[in-house]
């Protein structure tokens, strides 16, 4: 048992994305946690379809972002189009500013049990599988999880300083708390396909959105030869109707797909739900994922939303539990996360309208940019940002502040070339444009980054020398060129690679 009776730091409930992604992050910061998770076997179904440059960065920063690439094809585009071929709308991903392309195709399995191989690397993760939880208890001091083991009823008590709720939209966790879900499921049931490729058929790598408003469809190449395509049912038609695989391929035909083509190997229903919680924390108590908010798919952003609330609240958690920081740092994570999913749900509802031919006539109009001028880029392609939370100044468009910066190639100065987040470490940075950034700080300001263990790098053009040990070429010249770009000279960078802070608005940590 560890110290002052705790069995763990932070006890995780459910072993899905989010937990496992906090299992990762937490495991690479030395965090001790134990998580929960009645199944051993990963769930068999693909849910998610892709990943972001983002959701990589993520990735990388616990050194998985090559292991699960490997089991990913890069996005070639996406596309809607009506049954008569006609296109409404296309869109080719441009090269990402984060070190990696902007989409990737999945197959959610495989990537899990990467994420699952990660997590067991760190001694200080323990994994129980095959237990149910039955209660979250909290008190001033930690949380008690009693759980129940389902082959031999032995029931346990798990003491932790926190809790992360990672179970899911019917989390049990969450209802101890609390907390419910607001919002609504939409009525239309979905028949999800996959397939496993047994030929090419043309453009089959194009992630293709069929609109229509009675049948519209989303066709999908998911990685490792996998396809997916996710069907509405009519208002006539019940899961039912559907419990073979000779039913099912009715539906796959009428889109030009045979039995040549593919070999169907699963498929479920599902309901869509656009859902969230008002509060994700309740002392202790976070919910990550879609125990505390559920979008419909469109935006391909579920799945990552958790796993990005993973990561925000692992690096959190890590500073309050080393008592760096204190415990109020965990409030900023809903004021930063919220407003993020709650973006990314928007875009989903308006991608959704596009699919269902649903968008009225004013809706439409909005969309199309005044003559003469090139459309702005669509919302999913924005870098990301943060509009409130540990930041310091406004963080609006014009700010460095709240967005992440980008990741080129770099070199360290003593000629060893990686991507930039290889040389920043896991902590708090300082990075000046061709200056030391401790040289603009006050003392107080500089004796509080010290105690958060930052360091400060001055970032040098290929076309410039270096002059300490600790600095970091900009061999491409984007990140100089992003600071620049922002009127800034120095920014301080979280450990989630997000601008806290910049000499604009002052670069003394947070309050």
């Amino acid at each position: 048992m560890a110290e002052h009776g705790y069995d763990a730091d932070v006890a995780i409930i459910g072993y899905g994305p989010s937990g496992v992604a906090a299992a990762n992050a937490l495991g690479s910061y030395g965090v001790s946690a134990i998580a929960f998770e009645r199944d051993a076997d990963i769930y068999p179904r693909a849910r998610a379809v892709t990943v972001s440059d983002w959701t990589m960065r993520c990735l990388q920063s616990v050194g998985l972002a090559d292991a699960a690439a490997r089991d990913m094809d890069v996005t070639a585009g996406l596309r809607w189009v009506t049954y008569d071929g006609t296109e409404i709308f296309s869109l080719t991903f441009p090269p990402g500013d984060l070190g990696y392309a902007m989409s990737y195709a999945i197959y959610q399995p495989l990537l899990e049990q990467t994420m699952r191989d990660g997590a067991a690397r760190y001694d200080s993760v323990e994994v129980r599988y095959g237990v149910e939880v039955e209660s979250v208890e909290q008190d001033d001091a930690g949380v008690t999880v009693t759980t129940r083991d389902l082959a031999s009823g032995q029931v346990r008590t798990t003491r932790a300083r926190y809790a992360l709720a990672c179970d899911g939209g019917s989390s049990t966790t969450r209802k101890q708390v609390g907390v419910e879900l607001q919002g609504d499921t939409v009525p239309v049931r979905w028949i999800v396909i996959d397939a496993k490729v047994k030929r090419w058929w043309p453009n089959r790598h194009i992630l293709t959105f069929w609109s229509d408003s009675k049948r519209p469809v989303v066709d999908i190449a998911l990685g490792r030869g996998n396809h997916r395509w996710e069907i509405p049912l009519g208002a006539d038609e019940v899961d039912g109707d559907f419990d073979t695989t000779d039913k099912v391929w009715p539906l796959l035909e009428d889109l030009g797909v045979s039995r040549d083509d593919v070999d169907i190997h699963q498929w479920a229903f599902y309901s869509h739900n656009i859902r969230m919680a008002d509060r994700w924390r309740v002392g202790r108590v976070l919910l990550v994922g879609d125990a505390g908010h559920l979008m419909p798919p469109w935006a391909g952003a579920g799945m990552q939303s958790g796993i990005r609330d993973a990561f925000n609240v692992s690096w959190k958690l890590r500073e309050v539990l080393a008592g760096r920081m204190d415990e109020s740092l965990l409030d900023t994570y809903q004021a930063e996360r919220q407003p993020n999913v709650a973006f990314f749900t928007e875009v989903a509802v308006g991608l959704g309208k596009i699919i269902k031919q649903e968008l009225t006539p004013e809706e439409q109009a909005a969309m199309a940019p005044p003559e003469g001028e090139e459309p702005p880029p669509p919302p999913i392609l924005l870098p990301p940002f943060y509009v409130a939370g540990w930041l310091r100044g406004a963080p609006t468009p014009d700010s460095a502040v709240g967005k992440m910066i980008p990741q080129p190639l770099a070199a360290s100065a003593q000629g060893v070339i990686l991507p930039l987040d290889e040389l920043l470490g896991s902590g708090f940075v300082l990075l000046g444009d061709g200056v030391d950034p401790s040289t603009l700080l006050a003392a107080d300001e500089k004796a509080s980054w010290d105690a958060l263990g930052a360091r400060y790098v001055a970032i040098r053009t290929a076309d410039q020398g270096t002059e300490g040990p600790d600095e970091i070429v900009d061999i491409e010249g984007s990140l100089v060129g992003w600071m620049r770009q922002f009127g800034v000279r120095a920014v301080a960078v979280r450990p989630d690679r997000f601008v806290a802070a910049a000499d604009t608005y002052g670069l003394a940590v947070p309050s």
